[in-house]
């Protein structure tokens, strides 16, 4: 009869365990294996980072609407909506677009990134993007993907974008931006285009500001009440 009871209580807490585990992201497991180093062609032990599944969150069904001529107003207005929905800046989401591919939705880099926020094939397929091609599904799963990152480096907008460059596997194993060329230039050149779209919103928004036209009220010498607007173009 003890034995029973004890197998009872084991069972609950391992059950216990597994659920807590379940609910919990997992972190990343690190894997140490021998390689050759390019330089001295010595064997070296290094540490590879296995990523963590992109994390779904949930979404109404995509909007994709393939095959229109003015894809690109749309494409803005879609911008907004995906940032939104993810709660992320859309400046930044504008500045990475245009560092990544320019807006082309054809473009494919050397390593293999495809569309308009330069995919790997690999990334493509943790964020369920199923045509690279297609503007609006390269957006929203390079949009998930970004919102992973920040969610995973605790909002730091160089490391995310660090680790959209170069994998947050490099940055896990820098414990910072790594030290490649590419990764830094990119960082800082996404860093300039969203300071330079956030200084022209500024300047946009002064703008109709200042230029407002006012509401005037006044009475005449009638008494009569008159409301009109002073300083409209």
């Amino acid at each position: 009869m003890r034995s029973c009871l004890i197998a009872t209580a084991l069972s609950v807490v391992l059950a216990a365990w597994l659920a807590r585990a379940e609910a919990e992201p997992r972190a990343h497991k690190l894997t140490l294996v021998v390689r050759a180093d390019p330089r001295s062609g010595r064997l070296v032990r290094a540490a590879v980072v296995q990523p963590r599944p992109v994390r779904s969150v949930p979404v109404e069904p995509r909007v994709i609407e393939p095959g229109r001529l003015s894809w690109l107003p749309d494409l803005e207005n879609f911008i907004e909506q995906m940032a939104a929905r993810y709660e992320l800046d859309p400046l930044l989401v504008r500045a990475v677009i245009e560092v990544e591919s320019g807006y082309d939705p054809a473009a494919i880099s050397p390593k293999g990134a495809v569309g308009l926020m330069q995919l790997m094939p690999q990334t493509a397929r943790r964020v369920g993007v199923r045509d690279v091609f297609n503007p609006w599904e390269n957006v929203e799963g390079g949009v998930r993907y970004l919102k992973y990152l920040l969610e995973l480096f605790g909002g730091d907008k160089r490391l995310a974008l660090a680790a959209y460059n170069a994998g947050e596997g490099a940055v896990l194993r820098y414990g910072g931006v790594p030290p490649y060329p590419e990764t830094t230039a990119y960082v800082y050149r996404v860093g300039r285009k969203l300071g330079e779209k956030r200084r022209s919103l500024a300047r946009e928004s002064e703008s109709a500001t200042v230029n407002q036209p006012k509401v005037v009220e006044y009475l005449d010498s009638q008494g009569r009440w008159h409301i009109r607007t002073q300083g409209a173009p």
